[in-house]
Order: C-alpha cells, then structure tokens, then sequence
C-alpha cells in the first residue's frame, strides 16, 4: 500500500467526518461508487486528478492542502492586541475580534440564513466582501478576519475554530441538507446578534453587502470573487493581502476615488 495513497486518504476520511457525511453522500457528489471511495479512503486506489479536483471543490479547499503541500495554519484564540502583519504559519485571534466575529456571523445568519442557497461557501464570501469593502472605504478592519486564496475562492481562516465555539455553547447548530442535490452545510442560530458590538456604520455596511449579494449561489458568488484583485495578486493558499483592496478595477471598488486625497494608484 503506497504510503503517500494512505495518507491523503486519511485526510479525506477526516475532512467527511468534521462534515458529517457518510461514505455514500461523499461519492455521490464525485460521481463515484460508495466500495471507490472506500478503497480511496483507505489508501487502496490512487485518486485520479478529475476526483482530486471534484473533492477538493466540495470541502473548499486547494488540491495542494489535500495532497499536503501546503501546511495548514495553526489557528489560536488569545487575549493579545491585533499585530499589523500576520504570520502565515501561526494566526492569533485577538478576543475582541473573536467577538465581532461571532456577532456578525450571527447577524448574518437571523437576517439570511434560512434562504436556501445559504450554505457555508456563500458565508465565506459575503464575510470575505463585507471585511474588504469596508476596508477600501474606511481604511479599518471591520472583523479583521484572515483570508486565504482557495482555488474556488477566499476562505476565513478562523471560521472553523470560532464556529466549533460557538457550536460547543449552543450559539449554533449545523445542519446538513442539499442545495439542487448537492450537499450543503448550514447554520442555524440560536440567539439574536449583540449589536451594541456594532457601530451603525457597520450594521449598514454589512446590510448593503447582503442585499447585494445574498442572492447568489456557491457557484456565482465564488465566481464573483476569483475576479476580484485582492484574490488575483495572491499566491494560491497565501493569505489575501487587505491592501490589495485599493487597486481594484472600478467593477469592484466601492469607495468614490474622485476628489479623495488618497487616490488610487
């Protein structure tokens, strides 16, 4: 049994299980047959590139993460002040930004949530754009969140440290269901978001961003994102630079440049 086989198709096995998806559910979406997979998952059969690919796409993930090229940040929760520059090996989540974390997260689910093309891909990117315009028009971090370049879009680093919290105190519940057969995550909340956390500049940014693109399914709204600039000038699996926001094409830029002293370049 090839070693390297074994190991990736552990990786699989976990990446079902966090999901809560049986053997039968993975294969499928991959469009393989249940006994396949199991063989994959045991390190039996080699995956071929279209199934590495069709895997990688569903957990939202690079094929590099999967095959174990690139290493995975070790994410920590801390009482430290936010550091102008995050290392990209270690991510330390300041408490106040875990909060407001939280809190948007939750506003975002009570306001959203229940449409059905809501899933957790979706909820990737309307955080990825509220984080970004806010900071191209405010220059200041509204959660801070950090984002990395996935072959199928922007991914919060934190979200699944924070949502295993929030999921330990019964903030949240997952839930598993389809989206046109395709097997979706959901969350449902379970308190109403603090808004005193929030300033009202804030609430109505992240309102905005909603209405704006809250209609979107998986597939538009990561579509939507891979044009974006931040996106584009990072290296795939490297963390998007917040900077980046003030070279956008005018498609994506949402702060009026004309008679603003700091003009882009």
């Amino acid at each position: 049994m090839d070693e390297i086989n074994k190991i990736i198709g552990q990786k699989i096995q976990n990446y079902r299980k966090v999901n809560n998806l049986n053997q039968d559910d993975l294969a499928k979406t991959i469009n393989i047959k249940r006994p396949t997979l199991s063989k994959i998952e045991s390190g039996e059969r080699k995956l071929t590139a279209s199934e590495l690919k069709d895997i990688a796409e569903f957990f939202n993930i690079s094929t590099d993460e999967l095959l174990g090229v690139k290493k995975e940040p070790e994410i920590q929760i801390s009482s430290l002040t936010p550091k102008k520059k995050l290392q990209s090996i270690r991510i330390s989540v300041p408490r106040q930004n875990l909060q407001k974390f939280k809190e948007v997260l939750l506003y975002i689910l009570n306001k959203i949530g229940s449409k059905p093309n809501i899933g957790e891909t979706v909820i990737y990117k309307l955080l990825y754009f509220i984080d970004f315009d806010y900071y191209e028009k405010y220059e200041e971090q509204l959660i801070g969140a950090t984002y990395k370049k996935n072959t199928y879009g922007p991914t919060p680093i934190e979200f699944k440290k924070i949502i295993d919290e929030m999921i330990a105190v019964a903030e949240v519940e997952i839930v598993k269901s389809k989206y046109f057969d395709y097997p979706q995550t959901k969350y449902l909340p379970h308190r109403k978001a603090n808004l005193h956390i929030l300033s009202g500049e804030e609430l109505e940014h992240i309102d905005n961003e909603l209405n704006r693109l809250s209609d979107m399914n998986a597939s538009e709204i990561s579509n939507y994102s891979h044009k974006d600039v931040p996106w584009l000038a990072a290296e795939e699996g490297g963390i998007i630079d917040y900077e980046s926001v003030f070279y956008r094409t005018n498609e994506y830029s949402v702060r009026n440049y004309v008679g603003d002293r700091s003009k882009r370049i």
